[in-house]
């Protein structure tokens, strides 16, 4: 059995009721809920969350809420591994206890349900802990710059400037929207950056961490553009 949980706090500061705010006329967390059924690869749908009014939003976009999230695992300092942990602790007294388990954010809007499949079909056919989706850099970090208490920049690494964009080693960023982990990986608290994790790499154009208003205004246009590219 595989089942994905999807974090959605009711109490986000950065952006009020960010998981439940409308999205280019949907709540955002359907996006999250949308792409997970229509991978074909999940038994159960599960919404962890503390605020009665998403748990009402999930239900009707077709998620399960079978509990609410304990108040001191909603605050904002809790990580998403003990977030985790306690979801499916509660599944299993339900008795819904599965071999894998995907975390998909709420926030996700750009989410694709063939990147689901594809990387849990890859943690399948391997013995990695986990699965989830990276993006590459848009510039070489290892040409990366800081800005000095006057004023001016220098370089972090001076012996990279002079080199090929070519000649550096490719890097990644956590792309923020998926992570597929096996059961015993979850429980134990295990790193999804500890080096046992398979790459999803996804485009970059489809990768968006939204924080502040601007961000939320980003994402609308990319999703509105990819839209429009998708319908022909």
């Amino acid at each position: 059995m595989t089942i994905a949980i999807i974090p959605a706090r009711g109490g986000s500061k950065r952006i009020p009721r960010k998981n439940i705010r409308p999205f280019c006329g949907r709540p955002m967390i359907s996006y999250a809920i949308a792409a997970a059924q229509s991978a074909g690869c999940f038994e159960h749908i599960v919404v962890s969350t503390d605020d009665a009014e998403i748990a009402d939003v999930a239900r009707a976009c077709g998620a399960e809420v079978p509990f609410l999230r304990t108040p001191t695992l909603a605050d904002d300092h809790t990580g998403t591994t003990a977030v985790l942990i306690d979801a499916i602790r509660q599944l299993d007294a339900l008795s819904l206890q599965a071999d894998a388990y995907c975390c998909i954010y709420a926030t996700v809007p750009l989410i694709r349900a063939n990147d689901l499949r594809d990387a849990y079909h890859r943690l399948q056919q391997s013995d990695a802990d986990f699965a989830f989706s990276v993006a590459a850099f848009g510039f070489p970090i290892q040409r990366a710059l800081q800005l000095q208490e006057d004023g001016c920049i220098t370089p972090f690494w001076p012996e990279n400037m002079a080199k090929r964009s070519q000649d550096l080693t490719p890097a990644y960023q956590d792309a923020g929207q998926f992570y597929w982990g096996r059961r015993e990986a979850w429980l134990n608290g295990k790193s999804v950056f500890g080096g046992r994790g398979l790459a999803q790499v996804l485009p970059r154009y489809r990768v968006v961490d939204i924080d502040t208003e601007e961000d939320w205004r980003l994402a609308e246009l990319l999703y509105q553009a990819l839209q429009h590219h998708d319908a022909g």
